[in-house]
């Protein structure tokens, strides 16, 4: 980690100038938020790391106005999911980093929700979705057209047999409803089982099948959707320092030789209790992400999925992998999370990092699965359109042609080393986990009682880093987990800056106590 005495060097200020949309004046002056970055970022005392982009000179409706707007016409949620105490208006974005409409900069390590997976308007993403905007921007698979047939066929050459069909959708939830669907439609079983702590979409079938209430509305979503405990090595009842296939392993004893593991014993019983008192003998489906993402970056034993995939299919049940966030070489040591695990699934769903930010979603599975679902008629008006099919085409070639797995692995694996630091430093670090970038800091009162640090005190911490120039995530089941999963085309400098602030953010909160 480096820190030098420089200040980072901002474009020039903005005037806003009236007749606008919106109606609002206001004059050339130092706003408040680029103010409160310059502070923060003086008391660093840490050279941002450079971008050779000025972004354009914002000149839209007022703050003020857009929230307004948001208020009054965007749907509720809105105003509850703007993640900071002083929201954060985005003007622009390229590669890692992020503009406000004052034109301050930031490092986005939370890549819109685990979502711009090479860059915000990469180069070659950008040329391509141009190049095909000129030509045809949408028509349906009632046609047939070059690009859904180049891209599904590219898709398929990165995965394992059997998984060769493919089904393109919109979005992750869209793509767990359409995969439950087709697991019961072949097995003829209508249950499904997943972890408690999941997130596996919002629609009201996905929201069957996700385990956190935070999600849940007093209304019947799915029936038939069933969890068991979550493997947690750091917050559930066992775990030790052998557990996870990671860099960085839990701070708890174990007396385990490192390629036994009693924790993952214990975890799989509590899945033959699920089995044995909450469904019928025969299942359609079990779910899993191959770490979890919202619910924390919480990875598993080394052997659960691969225990757990053996009693599923026992049970007569298609093995599900969540893929969303863990897909295109994020975690990277391999190209999909699954196959960390050793494990290949009956069915991949896919979405978020596909199109580097494009609506676009897939679920892939075998030619056996994919038959009964046949049968009938499904089809999607937006799905595998030629602009979406060209977006993801191009993040495929890019991720080979820039390394960008690669560079998960370098980038993330330095992280994780460095954040184990801190976690020997601060008290309220509990716990370091992930692969690649994607990565977890789950924070709590104290080491001793593993109690999760409250969610005021986690804002507060977000809310620094921040106003330092980093932008962060935040997940688990009491939202007390830092998410660190940035475009994967950070760099070590820029991993290096974000260390720097999160741990004056650390610091700047112990002080504060």
């Amino acid at each position: 980690m480096y820190k030098v005495f420089s200040r980072v060097k901002t474009p020039q200020w903005a005037r806003r100038r009236s007749g606008h949309a919106g109606g609002s004046v206001l004059q050339l002056h130092r706003p408040t938020d680029r103010l409160c970055q310059e502070a923060a970022m003086k008391e660093l005392r840490v050279q941002m790391p450079s971008c050779n982009v000025t972004p354009e000179t914002y000149q839209g409706m007022s703050k003020e106005r857009m929230l307004e707007i948001r208020k009054m016409n965007c749907n509720g949620m809105t105003m509850k999911v703007t993640y900071y105490k002083k929201p954060l208006f985005i003007h622009q974005g390229f590669m890692q980093w992020l503009w406000d409409v004052d034109g301050s900069r930031y490092l986005d390590m939370f890549a819109g929700i685990a979502t711009i997976s090479l860059g915000h308007c990469h180069p070659n993403v950008t040329k391509a979705a141009h190049e095909q905007l000129q030509h045809l921007w949408h028509t349906s698979a009632i046609y047939v057209y070059p690009q859904i047939q180049e891209y599904t066929e590219k898709l398929v050459s990165h995965l394992p047999e059997p998984l060769k069909v493919v089904y393109l959708i919109n979005s992750g939830s869209e793509a767990n409803d359409l995969a439950l669907l087709m697991a019961r439609l072949h097995t003829g079983n209508f249950d499904a089982i997943t972890l408690r702590g999941s997130y596996h979409g919002g629609s009201p079938l996905a929201m069957g099948l996700t385990s956190n209430t935070v999600y849940k509305y007093p209304v019947a979503s799915s029936l038939g959707c069933y969890n068991t405990m979550c493997p947690d090595v750091f917050r559930g009842p066992w775990g030790g320092k052998h557990c996870r296939d990671s860099p960085v392993q839990t701070i708890r004893e174990c007396s385990c030789s490192p390629d036994q593991c009693r924790a993952n014993d214990r975890y799989i019983e509590q899945l033959k209790e699920v089995f044995s008192t909450s469904v019928p003998d025969r299942i359609a489906a079990f779910f899993a992400e191959p770490i979890q993402g919202l619910g924390g970056i919480v990875q598993y034993p080394k052997n659960f999925l691969k225990d757990a995939y053996k009693l599923v299919r026992e049970k007569g049940g298609v093995c599900i992998a969540d893929e969303v966030q863990t897909g295109f070489g994020r975690t990277g040591s391999h190209l999909w999370g699954f196959q960390a695990h050793d494990v290949v699934p009956d069915i991949v769903t896919l979405a978020k990092g596909i199109a580097n930010g494009f609506p676009m979603g897939a679920v892939v599975t075998s030619e056996e699965i994919a038959r009964p679902f046949a049968n009938g008629l499904h089809f999607n008006t937006f799905g595998g359109n030629p602009l979406a099919c060209s977006i993801a085409s191009a993040v495929l070639d890019t991720i080979k042609e820039e390394q960008i797995q690669e560079n998960c692995a370098a980038v993330g694996t330095h992280l994780l080393k460095e954040l184990s630091k801190l976690r020997e430093k601060y008290e309220i670090v509990g716990d370091v986990r992930g692969k690649g970038l994607h990565i977890g800091v789950e924070m709590v009162k104290d080491k001793a009682s593993r109690d999760p640090l409250p969610v005021e005190a986690m804002i507060e911490i977000m809310e620094d880093t921040k106003d330092m120039g980093v932008l962060i995530g935040r997940g688990g089941i009491y939202g007390q987990t830092f998410r660190i999963q940035p475009p994967m085309c950070v760099s070590k400098d820029d991993a290096d800056f974000f260390l720097a602030v999160f741990d004056q953010a650390l610091h700047n909160y112990t002080e504060r106590r």
